[in-house]
């Protein structure tokens, strides 16, 4: 299910990687799959030489062999085909690693996070600042991933490669994202970690309803290999797991809240709506945790005004050092979103409901809270003092439906700050913002000034107090309101189907 993605040149082509990864991980050889003759003229529910109420003459319950893995691939796509109501156009290979094997892996390929994503989400207050967020990445996936999909591949994490025990889930769920990239391809338009999560909504969204409705004919129509759904975790189980909970809830939206998206379209539309989803994604988590905002209500564009001085400059484009970005020396922006504010409030103490609390089983966690609801957008920017580029601070600019939204939710966040041990040392005024402390030595320290003009939550984060002041001058805030425009329109995003490989884009997180 998983999202993660391969960082790359901003104008050059980039890899979408799609992942599945569950609370509770289940239990290297290649099966390249004979491309050379693949049948995609055949009849619908036909893969080869597979049909897909065909009954294998083997025992699928004590692992499989490779031969037999492959044969369990093509019935499963022939399926697919028939809930999916659309063919696959060529193979898939299927490789099987051990967990050992992955983690090496991705251990080749992991680099140290750069200053503007480690400040990010210190900022966000999920990762702090002693720990690298790539590291903190690392933690997540190298222990939850069952298998992912890239390239007309799938690679399967398993525990013995001779006798391949794969949860159906985890096929069905990845053979899925293949047909999606052959029909409509998988890459997409947005950049930032709030568009990037609501257009995986669709993708991963559609993956699980497919496996699910793919599940309910296994039994007395179908025969199937075991397993269906891994365990969905209370909240409390999941603050007791090793990685980062609030890393873990940014990136697990599309999957709690994406399948009752995708199912909300499909019984509105059928599979057309779906499709036509693929072409015009949602832009914001806001779409998908209030299914009632898509396709109309789009995420405001919200400026910040630099009002830094000599002593500090904002990190732009150019002196990003997660790739060769080429392009005007912009200050560089990132917009955080609905699911990743939830994530952060929930970590931190603020929501202290249970994540599955008025969940569904399509959607089983939770992500709507007053305190965030009232998203319009917003935008963070990244500042690193000129003398030490160690020393970085932020500014971090919210847009409201409404006042009383904004109030919610700068109420929330000083209660996070009080969480953390934060104390409020100085008003700079009603309009200006008020500043917080949290002491050295602590996860989180530096100093915080948090202001609320009208529909606009403005925060600024620095090593001091006096750094405030240098990174983000405290004029009345009424002077700041922010410069909202409507994000991207769908239709000048939108992407044709039947993209080639070569089309695809991958994205940061």
């Amino acid at each position: 299910m998983l999202n993660a993605v391969v960082p790359n040149s901003r104008h050059m082509n980039r890899v979408r990687l799609l992942a599945v990864i569950a609370l509770v991980v289940l239990s290297g050889c290649t099966l390249p799959g004979d491309t050379n003759g693949f049948d995609s003229d055949g009849d619908l529910g036909h893969v080869g030489e597979y049909a897909h109420d065909e009954t294998l003459a083997f025992d699928t319950s004590d692992g499989l062999t490779r031969e037999q893995l492959e044969a369990v691939k093509y019935r499963a796509m022939a399926r697919i085909e028939v809930v999916r109501g659309r063919q696959f156009t060529r193979d898939v290979e299927l490789e099987v690693l051990t967990r050992a094997e992955y983690r090496d892996r991705r251990a080749a390929g992991t680099a140290n996070a750069s200053a503007f994503r480690n400040e990010l989400w210190r900022g966000a207050f999920v990762v702090d600042g002693e720990t690298d967020v790539s590291q903190a990445f690392d933690d997540l996936y190298r222990n939850a991933i069952q298998g992912y999909y890239v390239n007309d591949r799938i690679v399967i994490v398993a525990e013995d490669t001779d006798r391949i025990r794969i949860d159906r889930w985890v096929l069905v769920h990845e053979l899925t994202h293949a047909l999606q990239d052959q029909q409509f391809g998988i890459s997409r338009e947005a950049e930032t970690i709030d568009g990037i999560r609501a257009e995986n909504g669709v993708i991963e969204g559609e993956a699980s309803y497919v496996s699910r409705r793919y599940d309910r004919r296994c039994g007395d129509e179908w025969q199937c290999l075991p397993g269906g759904k891994g365990e969905t975790s209370t909240g409390e189980a999941l603050a007791d797991r090793p990685f980062d909970a609030g890393l873990y809830l940014s990136i697990y939206v599309p999957y709690a809240e994406g399948p009752q998206f995708v199912a909300d379209l499909a019984e509105r539309g059928g599979w057309d709506a779906v499709d036509r989803a693929h072409r015009t994604p949602p832009r914001s988590t806001t779409q998908l945790i209030h299914p009632g905002h898509y396709p109309a209500t789009q995420p405001e564009a919200v400026t910040i005004p630099d009002r830094s001085s000599d002593d500090w400059r904002p990190i732009t484009e150019r002196t990003d050092d997660e790739g060769d970005r080429a392009g005007t020396p912009d200050p560089r922006t990132e917009t955080i979103g609905e699911a990743t504010l939830f994530a952060m409030l929930w970590e931190n103490g603020v929501i202290d409901r249970p994540l599955t609390e008025s969940g569904s089983d399509l959607a089983p966690y939770n992500y709507s809270h007053p305190a965030t609801a009232g998203w319009a957008g917003d935008s963070f920017r990244v500042y690193q003092s000129t003398s030490d580029p160690n020393r970085t601070g932020h500014v971090w600019r919210l847009a409201w439906d409404s006042p009383a939204d904004a109030t919610a939710f700068a109420d929330a966040y000083r209660r996070l700050l009080e969480n953390r041990g934060a104390e409020a040392v100085e008003s700079a005024g009603s309009t200006a913002g008020t500043v917080y402390r949290i002491s050295d030595g602590e996860p989180f320290a530096g100093a915080y000034r948090v202001a609320v003009v009208d529909e606009t939550v403005v925060i600024v984060g620095a090593p001091t107090g006096d750094d405030l002041e240098s990174i983000h001058a405290a004029r009345s805030e009424s002077e700041m309101a922010p410069s909202l425009e409507p994000a991207a329109t769908l239709e000048s995003t939108a992407r044709p189907p039947g993209l080639l490989a070569s089309d695809r884009s991958a994205v940061s997180t």
